[in-house]
Parts: C-alpha cells; structure tokens; sequence
C-alpha cells in the first residue's frame, strides 16, 4: 500500500497565499484545481497528480519555486 505521505505529496502544493494573488485567476481557470485557503496564511492547491505536475511547471514559469 503507497505511503499517504507520498500520495499527498504528488495531489498538492502548500504556498504562502501571497504568492498567489497575481495568477490565482489564471489557475484556476487554466487547470481543474481547488485552492483552498488555510488559516496559517497558506494555501493549497489541491489536484490530481498529473494538474500537479502541470501546475508546477506553470508556478515554475511564473517565478514561483515549490518546495
């Protein structure tokens, strides 16, 4: 049976909520995600594995590094 850690790892980003405010729109409406804003200040962006992949690489495009 696959790690959850693993699985939540590959079906999710977590980044400061900031980062986000000027390509939120495009996000969410290039890919199917849901980005839910947690109360830390963080967000997550939550989709299947290959939106995730995808959604890194447009992070990436945009200056925005995924830990």
């Amino acid at each position: 049976m696959p790690d959850p850690a693993m699985l939540r790892d590959s079906t999710q980003i977590v980044l400061p909520c900031d980062m986000l405010d000027e390509i939120l729109d495009d996000l969410e409406e290039e890919f199917v995600v849901t980005v839910f804003p947690s109360g830390d200040g963080t967000c997550r962006i939550i989709g299947s594995p290959v939106e995730i992949r995808a959604v890194n690489d447009f992070l990436a495009r945009h200056g925005i590094s995924v830990p």
